[in-house]
């Protein structure tokens, strides 16, 4: 039999999709990579996938895991040589367990992340991670790319939210590594190795990961400052007066908030005058066990002592769950009105907090310079030194030569980011994208290290190849 008749005997005939059917699986969501494939194929069990991938080894045939297919890196799309299997793990779906004494969730990969997280929180449980694209993302699609969003301050990344993961191996081989333990020191921990290793390790097919309380309050608030070390300053003072309370410090530079209000006019800031104009925003959540009316007014309280001191300009507190949304929505939205202003340039980095004012003023003054009428739109998680720092088009700098500036931007702001000690890649990952970047900021030694670890887990390098590394 050919491989499509095995693979129609092993899923069913409608799990294997060829032609226009297999097309949405073979360009990224923002349609900058395109690919091709022999087929798509939609296991429903880890058995299936073993099947999968067993029957690829046998013949060498490359490998390409997909999730949700929100990747902004290229990390679920097959090259153009039409070789690869894609495997969709979208019906791997299920909740497969909830372990409220030992606050834990056992999910299989394709969940999508806003399913799991009304799944907790009808079990009075949270499970922390957030991102923008939650109403489509998958828990494996997560844990291959180590997703952090906004509440990694309290929480971290999802990789400090995994207890265990059930993984397909190169050769066919189950793994299960699914206990819920939070101490379990008996050799090397495998599966941190997976977690972020966008699938060139092994297939994420389940996983088991930490859930806390459900907070029982919030406040939100919105904040106009004078600048990014203003913004430092106000995140230093909440984490030295309220500590873990602080859930969330997301940093939005104007001009990203200024081009959400112009693509979508339902949306406004709440406020007046010259605080509309503030360079910087910074949108703070904090979240507890106290009652709403003593958590606002400690929030009340250190906001007009950072109004006297100078750090912000003016504040907005939250006075109902609506304009939470409302706060919340206007981050949200960043990235969707970037993406109707015109293609840009993404950045995904991250540097010591206290290098970042720097690296701002520097880089902004640099860009300005070298591109002038270029748009910079930064934003980002500040609580956790995540920054997106994207430039886009302009009427004074057309998209098309911001495309033909992609190249010398791209090594402007990576160069500086690594001169600080900092990441190119914070959260996003490195897929297809950045993979040749890795070799202007890794030693040898680590890209040594790096791929003896891949030939060791891939010896024939099926799994995902040409991304990462």
């Amino acid at each position: 039999m050919d491989l499509l008749s095995n693979f129609r005997s092993m899923l069913g005939a409608a799990n294997v999709l060829t032609g226009n059917d297999a097309a949405p699986y073979l360009t990224d969501w923002r349609g900058v990579y395109q690919g091709a494939a022999q087929c798509v194929v939609r296991p429903a069990t880890t058995e299936q996938v073993a099947g999968i991938v067993a029957l690829c080894a046998s013949s060498e045939i490359p490998i390409v895991p997909q999730g949700g297919n929100t990747g902004l890196v290229g990390g679920a799309t097959p090259d153009a040589s039409g070789k690869a299997v894609v495997v969709s793990m979208s019906r791997l779906s299920r909740v497969c367990g909830f372990d409220p004494e030992n606050n834990t969730v056992t999910v299989q990969a394709g969940c999508v992340l806003q399913t799991l997280q009304e799944y907790c929180r009808d079990r009075d449980r949270l499970f922390p991670l957030s991102l923008a694209a939650e109403g489509s993302c998958t828990i494996g699609g997560n844990l291959a790319s180590n997703a952090g969003g906004s509440q990694v301050l309290r929480y971290g990344t999802i990789r400090e939210l995994t207890l265990g993961l059930e993984v397909v191996t190169a050769d066919g081989e189950i793994w299960n590594g699914l206990g819920g333990l939070r101490k379990d020191n008996t050799g090397y921990d495998l599966k941190s190795l997976f977690v972020g290793s966008e699938g060139t390790l092994g297939i994420i097919t389940t996983a088991t990961l930490k859930l806390f309380p459900l907070p029982r309050m919030t406040q939100t608030a919105l904040v106009a400052t004078n600048g990014m070390a203003s913004c430092v300053q106000l995140l230093i003072r909440l984490q030295t007066q309220i500590g873990l309370s602080l859930t969330a410090f997301e940093v939005m530079a104007n001009e990203c908030l200024k081009l959400v209000t112009s693509q979508f006019p339902q949306q406004h800031l709440p406020f007046d005058g010259s605080s509309v104009d503030a360079p910087w925003f910074a949108l703070l959540e904090l979240s507890g066990s106290q009652d709403r009316e003593g958590l606002g007014e400690c929030l009340e309280t250190m906001l007009g002592d950072a109004l006297e001191a100078g750090e912000i300009c003016d504040a907005t507190i939250a006075t109902s769950v609506e304009q939470e949304r409302a706060f919340w929505h206007l981050r949200e939205s960043i990235t969707l009105a970037q993406a109707k202003g015109g293609k840009g340039i993404k950045h995904d980095i991250a540097l010591p907090i206290s290098k970042i004012p720097e690296f701002v003023e520097e880089m902004d003054r640099n860009l300005s310079t070298t591109f002038p009428g270029l748009s910079v739109m930064p934003f980002g998680h500040l609580g956790d030194g995540n920054l997106h720092y994207n430039v886009g088009p302009s009427p004074r700098f057309a998209e098309d030569a911001l495309q033909r500036s992609h190249d010398r931007i791209y090594v402007m702001v990576h160069d500086a980011v690594h001169a600080l000690g900092g990441s190119i890649s914070a959260e996003h990952g490195i897929g297809q994208l950045k993979r040749g970047e890795l070799k202007r900021y890794k030693t040898a030694h680590e890209l040594a290290m790096m791929r003896s670890i891949k030939a060791a887990f891939d010896p024939m390098n099926i799994l995902n190849p040409g991304k990462v590394i």
